[in-house]
């Protein structure tokens, strides 16, 4: 970026006079506050943040340019054993890489202090009780430990970041998984600068700004005097008693709905520059990331493919049979790194050769092949759930690349960086709302993460049931796509002997006998479970009376949507149908005197079913069960009514039936 000099000695008077002004301290511990045994607003805290202020603000250093200081204090107070561990305070930062200097790092001033025999003692953190690490190629760490914390302390952590990166400030968090008492973030930016600004979460943050006039005087280049007016932004967010952020059943990243604000370059107006646009459109972004030579000029490397896509479909005709050969042997063949990214690291050919790579050279190697073989296929760049949600155009927001194919009009989504996805089956983590399909002319398209397809889990449970309530049978169930994903990607690593305690123990003790999986074929969208089984647990016996769950040892008993109110969308993944289809022979001199009556239960707006039906007649009885749940994402507005459809559908599976004596 070049920057004139009328605008470097304006931008330097005026950051150097503001940049010891603000005043960053809360007001010191006292005795009363280190006497406090539990939150005042919650008392299932561990621990608490009394208060987080931080600043932003830029200095220019002649001869190196613009840089940004992050000051942040933050205080804790540790209300339980479980709080202790907020004790270990680390800052990830920038390392050095292409067109950025290694971002410092500087504790100062931390301390902790706690009450002993009625004194208050202060016990500051040594300078060598920081610990620098280095997480990867881009980021690295400094953790810290505070000192002497124990429960009931109170302790302080000042720190500064110092940094070249102008496009985006670090994110302010205003909530954590601990309260937050008060959080203050406060910028000053110079009128040279213009940021957007995105706040995240769903609790209250009061926003102020005003635009300061100052004038200052700087020598031009003919060592003459004069006045320059110029103007800087003042901005400041507040928030006071912010809820913990707290764990709900069914969410994606937790972080993604976490109250914060993040700051993004869009233009810069120097002095006799001009306005720079850094402002950027989806297709804007696409084309950058495209024509990165780690992105564009290895997805048209192909000619170390050529002999081995000729000699995978020697045999094969039509495209989708093609295209099922040519992902199974890329998915057998290369071994995911751990690495997510958009840009290769050693590139499409050497990953090729190790057999090895990330999700950018694993994927683009997979599109390379099926464009060589004449299947249409171009590149999505993703942002997987725990990177968060793409909200603006920015490279930085994806971090993962898949394939799309194209055949007879319909798109196919492939990632052969997992082992356990399969074609049109993307690993549960790549389900994050949207991605964008990149274009060689520079186009690009949005595209849809969220599975619309029901994937389905169908059990068929044949039983004997005997007079004194135990059960001999055989079970039969069928998972199919993102069920049966799930099911792999889950018992990986599990031997058979333990997945078998696992599943004896999912489903309420029962004893398994001849447990199958029908196909071995880790690639296949479907997996078969078959398995006899016995149990003296799944029904009771009250006075000469048999009462019988009609789920067996499949039945729910909790509803999982407790919370009164729920802020955050509900995350199924995937929509899903189960059905179970469940025959029991009642033991000889029985009778059914009771059913469940049959029913369907909805939900508006067609987001889940339910229905029950059941048949007997003289020693046998037929159940049919259906679940269904339509979307992969419930919003918020709809939790009431999935709530309480959930609740209607517990109260009606732990109806009895009844068998009596004849």
């Amino acid at each position: 970026m070049k920057y004139c000099k009328v605008g470097i000695v304006l931008v330097v008077f005026l950051l150097f006079s503001k940049s010891s002004a603000q005043n960053l301290e809360y007001g010191k511990v006292t005795n009363q506050e280190l006497q406090v045994k539990v939150h005042p607003l919650d008392s299932t805290a561990a621990a608490a943040i009394i208060f987080k202020k931080a600043r932003t603000y830029f200095v220019y250093e002649r001869g190196n340019g613009f840089y940004l200081y992050h000051d942040f204090n933050i205080r804790f107070k540790v209300y339980k054993k479980e709080g202790l561990k907020w004790a270990d305070f680390s800052v990830i930062y920038l390392n050095k890489r292409e067109g950025f200097e290694e971002e410092i790092v500087k504790f100062s001033n931390c301390v902790t202090y706690n009450l002993e025999n009625g004194e208050l003692k202060e016990t500051p953190l040594r300078t060598e009780g920081n610990l620098k690490t280095n997480i990867n190629k881009y980021w690295n760490q400094t953790l810290i430990t505070m000192p002497n914390v124990k429960v009931g302390s109170i302790f302080q952590i000042n720190y500064t970041v110092k940094s070249r990166n102008n496009v985006r400030f670090p994110v302010f968090n205003f909530q954590y998984e601990i309260p937050v008492n008060y959080a203050e973030y406060q910028t000053d930016i110079p009128e040279v600068f213009i940021y957007k600004t995105l706040l995240t979460g769903y609790n209250k943050v009061e926003a102020t700004s005003k635009i300061v006039k100052e004038t200052e005087s700087f020598s031009h280049k003919y060592n003459q005097q004069s006045d320059f007016p110029y103007k800087y932004q003042l901005a400041s967010y507040k928030a006071e008693n912010i809820p913990a952020l707290k764990e709900e059943a069914y969410i994606d990243n937790i972080k993604n709905y976490r109250s914060s604000i993040q700051h993004e370059l869009e233009t810069t107006r120097f002095p006799f520059d001009g306005v720079v646009d850094y402002s950027m459109t989806w297709d804007g972004v696409a084309k950058n990331i495209f024509d990165y030579n780690s992105f564009g000029r290895e997805l048209n490397k192909d000619n170390y493919l050529d002999a081995y896509v000729k000699a995978l479909n020697s045999n094969v005709t039509t495209e989708i049979d093609k295209l099922e050969t040519i992902f199974k042997f890329v998915q057998a063949k290369m071994n995911f790194d751990g690495d997510y990214s958009i840009l290769t690291d050693k590139g499409v050919k050497k990953a090729y050769k190790d057999g090895t790579g990330n999700t950018a050279e694993i994927n683009l190697i997979l599109i390379a092949m099926l464009k060589s073989a004449g299947i249409k296929t171009d590149p999505v760049l993703i942002s997987t759930i725990q990177h968060g949600v793409p909200v603006y155009p920015n490279r930085t927001v994806f971090n993962s690349v898949i394939a799309a194919a194209e055949i007879d009009g319909k798109q196919i989504l492939m990632d052969a960086s997992n082992k356990y996805s399969s074609v049109g089956i993307l690993p549960l983590e790549d389900l994050n709302w949207t991605g964008r399909l990149i274009k060689e002319e520079g186009d690009s398209q949005e595209i849809n993460l969220v599975p619309d397809k029901n994937s389905n889990e169908n059990v068929n449970i044949v039983v004997a049931l005997d007079a004194q309530g135990k059960m001999v049978g055989q079970t039969r169930i069928r998972k199919t796509d993102y069920v049966a994903q799930r099911f792999r990607e889950s018992t990986a690593l599990l031997t058979d002997d333990k997945y078998l305690e696992k599943l004896e123990s999912d489903l309420g003790g029962i004893l398994i006998d001849d447990y199958k999986q029908v196909n071995d074929d880790t690639n296949s969208s479907t997996v078969i479970e078959s398995f006899k089984f016995t149990s003296n647990k799944h029904c009771e016996i009250i006075a000469g009376k048999i009462y019988i769950n009609p789920l067996l040892f499949f039945n729910t008993t909790q509803n999982p949507f407790v919370l009164e109110k729920r802020q955050m969308p509900v995350y199924f993944g995937y929509p899903k149908t189960d059905k179970y289809n469940i025959n029991i022979e009642i033991p000889k001199g029985y009778k059914v005197v009771s059913v469940p009556q049959p029913i369907k239960i909805s939900t508006a707006n067609s987001v889940g079913s339910y229905s029950i039906n059941i048949a007997y007649d003289n020693d046998k009885i037929q159940i049919v069960i259906v679940k269904e749940i339509n979307l992969a994402v419930v919003p918020p507005d709809l939790y009431d009514a999935l709530k309480d459809f959930f609740q209607k559908m517990m109260e009606k599976q732990n109806e009895k039936i009844v068998l009596t004596k004849i």
